[in-house]
């Protein structure tokens, strides 16, 4: 192992942090840009837009499991959220039926 591979693991050991930055704009960290979706993301937007549109929900749901909130984990509360009110919209049409066909 050279020098500055030596020096790095031991800065990493004792705590120090590594600041993330922007490819395209050295200035801003990575949880600086605002969020898609008018700044709520699009996990909260979905959850929103699901009351109207419940198939938002579903698309949140695949999101959530392929995921994508590793891109950036300010997604994971809203897309957690929306999968979680397709859970519940789907067991409250799965009741409907059930009381309608019986």
């Amino acid at each position: 192992m050279d020098q500055k591979h030596s020096t790095e693991a031991a800065e990493h050991r004792n705590g120090e942090y590594v600041l993330i930055t922007d490819a395209e704009d050295p200035q801003l960290g990575m949880y600086d840009k605002p969020l898609p979706c008018f700044g709520c993301g699009i996990g909260w937007f979905s959850l929103l837009l699901g009351f109207v549109f419940p198939f938002m929900w579903y698309y949140a749901t695949i999101l959530y499991f392929g995921n994508y909130y590793h891109k950036d984990p300010r997604e994971r509360s809203g897309l957690a959220a929306s999968a979680i009110a397709a859970l519940i919209c789907t067991i409250a049409v799965i009741i409907t039926i059930a009381v309608l066909i019986f």
